[in-house]
């Protein structure tokens, strides 16, 4: 091996071990507290959405049309590096700093996006079901709030899981825009020792490999899960 090479080897270890601890600390953690309270706000915007209630049908229409419409990476900043502003505008006092821990920050702007894109996936899903089973549940006595827990949010829920799926995979991987509101999460890693060692390409082919990994990882999970889904469907 000549010098060069020796020089990007030497490189890829001194950022493996960093970038690791990122992706166990703070990438993967990150990402499965901000799944779980992303399909709590959008079970709620989806049930909202089907609502008979106008005012509710538009709140939640607004929340996912500004989520949707805007960069996550601008929500990200607008959370972090806009909370100290506003608190200034609000109380009228240049010393005031409503601010909040990078990966408080973090959880919510992701929480948030999450929310305003299953809310579509579990919303075309309860769409899916056909009407003729909530009749059948009203004929036997259940009522609204009955019928949508029993019987159409596990079928929803079930064909959604595909695309929630996807969903999971993507979150994962946006977690590399986290290191832009300084949570020190696996790119961020990578940055910092590819800017010392200036040897970029190898540094960032191995950021790749990691989350093809991990992201391989979860799609066979998450195959073997649709699997048993489909085979209890089917019992």
């Amino acid at each position: 091996m000549n010098e060069q090479q020796l020089h990007a080897l030497d490189a890829a270890r001194q950022a493996f071990l960093p970038m690791l601890g990122g992706l166990i600390k703070y990438s993967i953690p990150i990402t499965l507290v901000t799944f779980v309270l992303g399909l709590i706000i959008a079970l709620f915007t989806a049930l909202m959405r089907i609502s008979t209630s106008k005012i509710l049908r538009g709140i939640a229409r607004v929340y996912v049309s500004i989520i949707r419409g805007t960069p996550m990476i601008v929500q990200l900043f607008i959370i972090f590096y806009g909370l100290p502003e506003l608190g200034r505008l609000v109380t009228n006092n240049p010393d005031t700093q409503w601010t909040l821990p990078s990966v408080v920050a973090a959880i919510i702007g992701l929480s948030l996006n999450v929310g305003a894109y299953a809310s579509e996936i579990i919303r075309g899903g309860i769409i899916s079901i056909p009407k003729g089973q909530s009749e059948a549940a009203y004929s036997i006595g259940m009522n609204y709030r009955q019928t949508i827990q029993r019987i159409i949010l596990p079928q929803a829920i079930r064909v959604s899981v595909p695309a929630l799926g996807n969903t999971f995979l993507s979150l994962l991987k946006d977690t590399s825009l986290l290191g832009f509101i300084l949570v020190a999460e696996m790119f961020r890693k990578a940055q910092e020792v590819a800017s010392t060692t200036y040897e970029y390409l190898t540094i960032y082919i191995l950021v790749a490999l990691l989350y093809w990994v991990v992201c391989f990882i979860i799609s066979v999970i998450q195959s073997f899960y649709e699997s048993y889904l489909e085979r209890g469907y089917r019992s």
